[in-house]
């Protein structure tokens, strides 16, 4: 949880914080602390779900049938019929 902090260290930092801020403010510091944490992740999940919905919105989902054919892969048609029109185009 806190990477390579560990129970020493921890120590060591709420002792500081004990002395730096008394016993009376310690647990209203970290109530605030909490309050803003859990503020920040619930705008930071507000903000993600919200892109992800004006990403949905303008880009559609991609249908296989829609896409265009790849090179090489089209049919070709007969040369009948398109032969048989180009002289009566040319007068």
């Amino acid at each position: 949880m806190f990477g390579s902090i560990g129970g020493p260290e921890l120590l060591v930092i709420f002792l500081v914080a004990l002395l730096i801020f008394g016993p009376r403010k310690l647990p209203e510091l970290g109530r605030a602390i909490g309050k803003g944490l859990a503020e920040f992740r619930k705008a930071a999940a507000d903000l993600k779900e919200t892109l992800e919905t004006e990403v949905n919105q303008v880009e559609p989902p991609v249908r296989r049938d829609a896409l265009p054919p790849q090179p090489g892969t089209e049919k070709r048609e007969a040369a009948g019929p398109a032969d048989a029109a180009a002289p009566e185009e040319r007068r």
